[in-house]
């Protein structure tokens, strides 16, 4: 048996496509997404009854995470309906250990109850916010999911703000990052995938781990960063 995800390193290689295999991932994606804009439920997932914007196969990358890094705190920015929360929060279950601070602007009807999942009302990048989140964090290990607001402005200011709660070893995932023509949605305008860029120029304590990617499928392409371990 293979070991999780976590616990596997970054810079694994990964085979690369050919020019071939890679116009067919590129036009599912364009596809997958683009049906989902035109009213179809490619993302628009549940889990146990919880609405979730999620591509399956995200979802389970996630699994891995949790499993290969156990951290003490998953922070998530977007909450919507909470399905995802959920989900993260019964992953947890199973591990045993760890809880769930999602952060929205606004409180959705019907959101789940669960006793390791804790909801914060307010923007994300908000001062006020943050501070918050960091009290919870404290000196625990965190795992960090950003899935708000998709302006690059805005995306950027999350990371600069959670990514010092993210410990060696640990991730900060950057959701959407397909968005503006990363395949999908070219005319959304700069996203994620931009303030990704600006903040990986200016920050050398991550680094992309492809091996994320591997199902092909993602909506998170360049998204699912590690923080490096450090020099022995």
């Amino acid at each position: 048996m293979s070991a999780p995800i976590g616990k596997q390193r970054v810079d694994r290689d990964q085979p690369a496509l050919s020019a071939h295999d890679a116009a067919a991932v590129r036009a599912f994606h364009e596809l997958y997404y683009g049906r989902w804009q035109d009213g179809a439920d490619t993302i628009t997932c549940t889990w146990f009854g919880h609405e979730t914007l999620k591509c399956p196969l995200d979802m389970w990358i996630y699994q891995e995470l949790l499993v290969g890094t156990r951290p003490d705190v998953v922070v998530e920015t977007g909450t919507w309906r909470g399905g995802s929360a959920l989900y993260l929060a019964m992953i947890l279950d199973q591990i045993g250990h760890g809880r769930v601070i999602t952060i929205d602007t606004q409180a959705q009807p019907d959101r789940p109850e669960h006793p390791r999942l804790r909801y914060l009302k307010g923007s994300s990048a908000d001062a006020a916010v943050v501070a918050q989140v960091r009290h919870s964090v404290a000196a625990g290990r965190a795992m960090v999911i950003l899935d708000s607001d998709h302006r690059a402005d805005h995306v950027y200011a999350e990371l600069v703000a959670y990514s010092p709660l993210v410990q060696a070893g640990d991730y900060l995932v950057v959701e959407d990052t397909n968005v503006n023509g990363h395949p999908a949605y070219p005319e959304f305008g700069p996203g994620p995938m931009e303030a990704l860029d600006r903040f990986l120029a200016e920050n050398g304590a991550f680094e992309i781990d492809a091996r994320c990617e591997r199902f092909l499928m993602t909506l998170n392409p360049r998204g699912y960063l590690r923080r490096k371990l450090a020099p022995p």
